[in-house]
């Protein structure tokens, strides 16, 4: 069974085109009985939410959010946890745009908080 997701803030590796999410972009999950959700921001999202299911190492859920020029867009996503082996969280994903025209595939990671 893949690792929970609960309290985990997760940020993407790479930047994706504008009006993506990108690495100043941060994801604080939530799960708990098999539901996910998260909010995220940051970047060129003012405010995004998502939610959908968690199975095994699978995820699928939807997505909607507020872009910072005001425009908004949703979308579906299927992921794959994998547990890194310094024990951190990494999500492999494939999202498609249900607004408009677009898919792809991107990798989000666990952000760890350094000490002082």
């Amino acid at each position: 069974m893949a690792p929970s997701l609960d309290g985990l803030v997760l940020a993407p590796v790479a930047d994706r085109s504008a009006g993506q999410v990108g690495t100043r972009t941060r994801f604080a999950y939530h799960e708990q009985d098999g539901a996910i959700w998260a909010e995220y921001r940051g970047g060129d999202i003012v405010r995004g939410h998502l939610v959908g299911t968690h199975a095994g190492d699978r995820l699928d859920f939807r997505y909607v959010q507020l872009r910072t020029d005001g425009s908004t867009a949703c979308g579906h996503c299927v992921s794959t946890v994998v547990e890194l082996p310094d024990g951190r969280v990494r999500l492999e994903e494939t999202w498609e745009w249900e607004s408009g025209p677009g898919s792809g595939t991107s990798v989000v990671e666990q952000v760890v908080a350094h000490a002082p």
